[in-house]
């Protein structure tokens, strides 16, 4: 190959000059019930070299429903067209970088949005299935036709090997599709992705958001008014608001369940302090996987790795495409898979996640001074009571952890001797007596000491744009791969929360039903807290601390609940490298 030299793909081909084209792939569904077969939009950038010499390249794809809402990237580029419809402007530099190497970038407008027809399922079946043909398409397998009606075939430019990447909900439908086990899938990199789309909207029970479908489906519908009421009905009535419920709607959007038919490659990339796409979305993906896999986890928020780390990430990424899709053997598959930023621009490589030391370890909940009870420790007969304060906000909540304050309770560790880790998926189980039916539980997870840390809540995932820019790839007129450079935003803090943790307490059974409680009786509950990777330095605490409704990362039905809580029956259990110190 041309674009092959020492064992790494390299630009030869014309950016400038490649093909630019659109075509429409037929789907095997009818979701608008138009009484035709939905139509997946698909923008094209191709070689013209490779075309014209009869060479075959693998595809790079994205599929996304944010090319006209919203755009892609920090700088949210949407897609450009000409007076004929040509695209003229890819977003992002995956085009710009990888089309001069020898690959294709295709870019695919999700069903119901842009220029693609049918409805959105708001990540259900057909979103992925629509996906899904387009690979389909790549590997001759689909029909697809060009704007004029006549037929569109890949395989004459294509090898049909195809990498999908993308962040949110891009990523969330590369791993839907790969979960499918298309074949010609070969790998997938899944940016802030989720993989259970139930654990984004419900925290086993508990509603993040009232209509919040509704809402997604508004914002991003692209078809003419009335065209997908009908579709948007059936979501509206599936996701069920006022029960919380785990359904037979939400398994459809819980690609686990099909972790074993994964046979493409995958490179997870997530923040761990992301709380968009929370990071129970990696651990348990990650956890179900048995194909080749890589991971990287930043300490920023809901972000790309382009904004992060850009050139190592340019790099990996090129290197990751060139095994997967080229076949070219460098190495990549055979190196630590982990890369972990251990403190504000600190990388670490290491040989899996969790941390090989961490283990399960169970810390009892001692009654302290009887105000702020001890991690570790004797309980006695103690009881902590609170009352539900939905009024009550994170950071109130969680300063102060030696004072009393209505309406949460607080446990502390002694100050450590050494640093510790937390590196896995933590949970707390609770023996509580509740005078309602439900309450929310809240448990936090609290890093109290100095230290300079990502500003994860500044509201940008603790970035901050420069004034700078840098080039990833050649430009034409209309489309450069120039970039506002981007920084960690650090500040020096007292305290951080390293991860949070929601229950509704009448699905403490099962997140498939509702069991209320009766007032008189206790019960042991088990609050699961989302995945963790945080080092504690020497000096700091370790806390926790228990509320009941979280009025700011969900819409609980608050209730007014008196919560009881028996420390003899509680214990909280994390993924542990290292000891705490026993309380004095």
């Amino acid at each position: 190959m041309p674009h092959v030299r020492d064992g790494r793909t390299v630009p030869v081909y014309s950016y400038e000059n490649a093909i630019r084209e659109s075509v429409w792939v037929r789907t095997t569904f009818d979701n608008d019930e138009d009484g035709v077969p939905d139509k997946v939009a698909v923008d094209i950038v191709r070689p013209r070299e490779t075309a014209a010499k009869k060479l075959k390249v693998p595809v790079i794809l994205e599929a996304s429903p944010y090319y006209s809402c919203c755009g892609r990237g920090n700088e949210s580029e949407r897609k450009e067209y000409d007076a004929n419809g040509v695209i003229t402007r890819q977003p992002l530099f995956y085009d710009n970088y990888f089309v001069p190497r020898g690959y294709a970038f295709v870019s695919a407008d999700l069903p119901g949005t842009s220029r693609s027809t049918g409805c959105l399922d708001v990540f259900g079946r057909e979103e992925v299935l629509g996906a899904k043909a387009v690979v389909d398409w790549l590997n001759g397998r689909a029909p697809a036709t060009y704007g004029d009606g006549t037929p569109a075939v890949a395989t004459g430019w294509t090898s049909g090997k195809t990498g999908m990447i993308g962040k949110s909900w891009d990523g969330t439908i590369a791993n839907g599709v790969a979960a499918t086990g298309v074949r010609g899938l070969e790998t997938i990199v899944p940016i802030a992705g989720a993989s259970s789309t139930y654990d984004y909207e419900r925290y086993n029970g508990v509603v993040r958001d009232f209509n919040y479908r509704d809402y997604l489906f508004d914002v991003i519908d692209g078809r003419p008014p009335a065209a997908c009421t009908a579709q948007e009905r059936r979501i509206t009535e599936g996701n069920d608001d006022a029960t919380g419920n785990y359904n037979a709607f939400w398994a459809e959007r819980n690609f686990r369940l099909d972790a074993r038919r994964v046979h493409a490659s995958v490179f997870i990339v997530h923040g761990l302090t992301d709380t968009n796409v929370t990071t129970s979305q990696f651990a348990q993906w990650w956890s179900r996987l048995r194909v080749p896999r890589k991971i990287w986890l930043s300490q920023g928020g809901h972000v790309d790795p382009f904004d992060v780390r850009r050139a190592e990430w340019v790099g990996t990424l090129h290197r990751w495409f060139d095994r997967w899709l080229q076949g070219l053997d460098n190495g990549i598959d055979r190196e630590a898979p982990v890369t972990i930023e251990t403190a504000p621009g600190a990388w670490v490589d290491e040989r899996s996640w969790p941390a090989a030391a961490a283990r399960p370890v169970r810390v009892t909940l001692g009654n302290g001074n009887g105000v702020t009870g001890t991690l570790g420790g004797k309980s006695g007969h103690a009881l902590r009571t609170w009352t539900d304060a939905p009024e009550l906000t994170e950071p109130a909540a969680v300063a102060n952890p030696d004072t009393a304050v209505p309406g949460r309770v607080a446990f502390l560790s002694e100050p450590l001797s050494e640093g510790v880790r937390l590196s896995g998926t933590p949970s707390v189980t609770l023996r509580v007596k509740v005078d309602k039916p439900t309450t929310e539980l809240t448990a936090r997870l609290v890093d109290y000491g100095t230290a300079t840390r990502v500003n994860d809540l500044n509201g940008a995932g603790g970035l901050e744009t420069l004034d700078t820019e840098s080039c990833w790839g050649p430009a034409t007129t209309t489309d450069d791969a120039c970039y506002k450079d981007v920084a960690e935003d650090l500040v020096t803090s007292d305290q951080a929360i390293l991860t949070r943790g929601w229950l509704d307490a009448a699905h403490h059974e099962s997140v498939s039903r509702v069991t209320p409680l009766r007032p008189d009786r206790w019960y042991s509950v088990t609050v699961p807290i989302q995945a963790v990777d945080q080092r504690l330095a020497a000096g700091h605490r370790l806390g926790l601390i228990l509320q009941a409704s979280d009025t700011e990362y969900s819409s609980p039905r608050t209730t007014g609940a008196v919560v009881q809580l028996d420390l003899r029956g509680s214990s909280l259990t994390l993924p542990l490298a290292g000891r705490l110190p026993a309380p004095r």
